[in-house]
């Protein structure tokens, strides 16, 4: 049985020396802000690409005001300008490493559409300005500090390195990457909430050790030239394993060596006198097929499983559905090995992930001295981000549901990390005091998913053992607390505050959760909903749904009942919108067109789309790249998934989510008669688009439905229902 790991607490590390020093109002941009608080250098400088917001949702802030909480003086260079060297000496060398991030999202997100064209804004710019950071933002930024000062260690980490940490599919160079740490040169990549491992890495760094031996840090992915002595490897480098593969020698055993420390009979005693004593051999490395790990008693401590080499997977496309299946089974913190994968002569050595942050820990993370607004040096600039999310709360992070189009897991885990109650009211009453122009309207309370604040394994020894994906798919584990009454109070507290007029739920809500508690529904919809309420099914049909490992459409109709009878409770016309994802992995041309059926039944008329956009490390990445199934056993011969990758078929599925759009009907048309679907081209309930002779005719699928159905314009960075 796993034994539960525990973690030093967060705040336990002894502080630094430049604690004497008062925190600072913000975190210096400058050397004339350095000089002002008596500083004559910093100790670690973060460079960020974003603006530098001092509030808790903006990851540079969150992790440099807990640095500075440990006693560190820590600089902020946010967007430096990356074709000048200059920009990254502004604050001179710092004094144990430069911690970079690409910002709150990963920079080629940020900078392209799926359809892989140019965005023109980025919301966490001042002024809504595109092209303030480069792409790649971790390699490039690291290389510009190595330019800059050459021998400061370098720490990266955010969410782009994050899901960059291994070899991992690259949609916009359509090509296998090798990990960031190899690409960018980096001393240390820290993957996930960081936060634990951030203050171990500056702590040791502060006694003097160097980052680059730090091998043992939960979190962190290194570099070593080989696997140490005296480990066992777990070899799941290959998926055809012969079927005697007991047989199969290790490589690294000892047998056949003879004994080094024998002697003839013509040493004479004079000689073995002399001789120094031999050292004690090195333990040998032990090395165990993937297919026997489980004949073998292991120290799960001493323990690394071998995916298949960068080399292979760039290669061998089902070796590479099989390292991404491989990596998201050891995800649990309790139970996850760590992993490594030969790049060249080199490998890429991933620790455990992180031991998840206490209650007690996230609300200190949550209750450092953030200004809780842009930096003074923008001025009056607009920064959306800032904007979106200046009245909202996080009460928690991570999520259990495991969609796999989705990269939450891979970055915040699926261990629910809640705040208590008494840390968000005391936030929401700083919103109310200290927010400039505050109305009363919160805009969020939640996270990656609102409902499952409080959520987790109804047993941590159960936790500790398991090895799911997901906790809610295919079914609801029956192991899982569904009860969402923490949720519907906190919600009653927080309305109940003076000052505090609405509350919005903005966050993606878990669905199929929520019909297990009605009286959350209830909740949500009698205060929480200003007559919209999105949320997203993805499909309707269960070959994509069951890809996207999400719940089938008879959920999606027992919330929308529960919501329909606690409106009309309420006395309100409320109405949910629904978000749906074209070209996934496994959908077919005749999911989409079942899917466009269901909208024209429903009445449902949506302004903007989604096409499926494969970002790194992602389990449906790996089948848009793979073509193979990583939720299932990979295998060279089964486990195929038909993905929609030509660029043409991804906006015809796209396009039939609004096959309504005069716009579309040229290419729906085409597509249709290449498909032999004439009948879908016509005026009656059967058909989707008007023959070409009806362009000024409406498409025949009724008139328009009420403006509540038609969600308004989105884009990827602002919150959207991703559960």
């Amino acid at each position: 049985m796993t034994a539960i790991i525990k973690a030093p607490h967060l705040l336990s590390y002894p502080k630094y020396w430049a604690s004497c020093f008062e925190p600072a109002p913000f975190l210096p941009m400058s050397r004339a802000e350095m000089d002002k608080l008596g500083w004559d250098s910093c100790d670690i400088i973060v460079i960020n690409g974003d603006a530098y917001v001092d509030h808790p949702s903006f990851g540079g802030a969150l992790i440099g005001r807990l640095l500075e909480a440990q006693g560190f003086r820590v600089g902020m260079i946010s967007q430096p300008d990356w074709k000048d060297g200059e920009a990254f000496k502004q604050l001179g060398e710092p004094n144990l490493f430069f911690g970079i991030s690409a910002g709150n999202m990963d920079s080629m997100i940020n900078r392209y559409t799926a359809d892989l064209r140019l965005r023109h804004d980025d919301a966490y710019t001042p002024n809504n300005e595109g092209g303030k950071r480069p792409d790649r933002a971790v390699t490039v930024y690291t290389q510009k500090c190595r330019e800059a000062y050459k021998d400061v260690p370098i720490v990266v980490g955010g969410i782009e390195a994050s899901l960059r940490r291994i070899a991992q599919y690259d949609y916009w160079s359509d090509e296998v990457r090798r990990s960031v740490l190899i690409d960018s040169g980096a001393d240390i990549l820290l993957y996930g909430n960081a936060e634990r491992a951030i203050i171990e890495v500056a702590t040791r760094a502060a006694a003097g050790e160097r980052i680059v031996d730090m091998h043992d840090v939960r979190g962190t992915a290194v570099l070593k030239k080989s696997v140490p002595d005296a480990w066992t490897v777990i070899d799941s480098s290959r998926i055809d394993w012969a079927k005697n593969i007991d047989a199969i020698p290790n490589p690294y055993a000892m047998e056949g060596m003879g004994d080094q420390n024998c002697k003839t009979e013509a040493n004479s005693a004079a000689d073995v006198a002399m001789q120094e004593p031999e050292p004690t051999p090195a333990e040998p490395i032990r090395i165990i097929p993937m297919p026997l790990q489980r004949k073998h008693e292991l120290d799960e401590s001493r323990t690394v499983i071998r995916i298949p080499s960068f080399e292979k997977v760039r290669n061998d496309k089902a070796l590479y559905s099989h390292a991404s299946r491989v990596l998201h089974l050891e995800s649990n913190p309790q139970n996850a090995r760590a992993i490594v994968q030969k790049h060249g002569n080199r490998e890429v050595w991933i620790n455990p992930p992180p031991i998840p942050l206490e209650t007690d820990e996230m609300d200190a993370v949550f209750a450092l001295p953030y200004a809780r607004v842009p930096h003074p040096a923008y001025g009056d600039a607009q920064i959306p981000a800032y904007d979106m999310i200046k009245t909202s709360v996080n009460i928690m992070r991570g999520c259990f549901g495991g969609c796999s189009f989705c990269s939450i897991t891979e970055h915040e885990g699926r261990v629910i990390q809640s705040r208590s109650e008494e840390s968000i009211l005391t936030e929401l009453e700083a919103i109310r005091d200290k927010t400039p122009g505050f109305t009363g309207q919160i805009s969020d309370l939640g996270g990656p998913t609102a409902n499952m604040y409080m959520l987790n394994c109804k047993d941590p020894q159960i936790h500790a053992n398991c090895r799911r994906l997901s906790c809610v798919f295919p079914s609801i584990c029956k192991n899982l607390v569904t009860d969402h009454a923490p949720t519907t109070q906190l919600y009653r507290k927080a309305r109940a505050i003076p000052g505090i007029k609405k509350i919005a739920i903005a966050s993606g809500l878990r669905y199929d959760l929520a019909v297990k508690d009605p009286e959350y529904i209830k909740e949500l919809v009698t205060h929480h909903v200003g007559g919209y309420l999105k949320i997203a099914p993805e499909h309707t049909e269960e070959r994509p749904l069951n890809k996207m490992m999400k719940p089938g459409i008879d959920t999606f109709y027992e919330f929308k009942r529960l919501f329909d009878k606690f409106s009309k409770q309420a006395g309100k016309k409320q109405y949910l919108i629904p978000y749906f994802i074209a070209a996934h992995p496994g959908c077919e041309d005749e999911d989409m067109i079942n899917l466009a059926f269901w909208l024209k039944k429903n009445k449902y008329r949506l302004d903007q789309v989604q096409t499926f956009y494969p970002s790194p490390m992602s389990l449906a990445t790996a089948m848009y790249y793979g073509g193979k199934d990583p939720l299932k056993r990979v295998g060279y011969k089964k486990g195929g998934v038909h993905t929609p990758r030509n660029l043409k078929q991804r906006r015809f599925q796209k396009a039939l989510l609004r096959f309504h759009d005069e716009k579309n009907w040229k290419l729906l048309r085409e597509e249709f008669k290449a498909m032999g679907r004439k009948d879908l081209i016509g005026t009656g309930e059967n058909a989707l688009v008007p023959p070409e002779q009806g362009k000024g005719t409406r498409s025949g699928s009724g008139r328009r439905s009420s403006p509540a159905r038609r969600p308004q314009g989105r884009r990827n960075t602002t919150r959207r229902p991703r559960n």
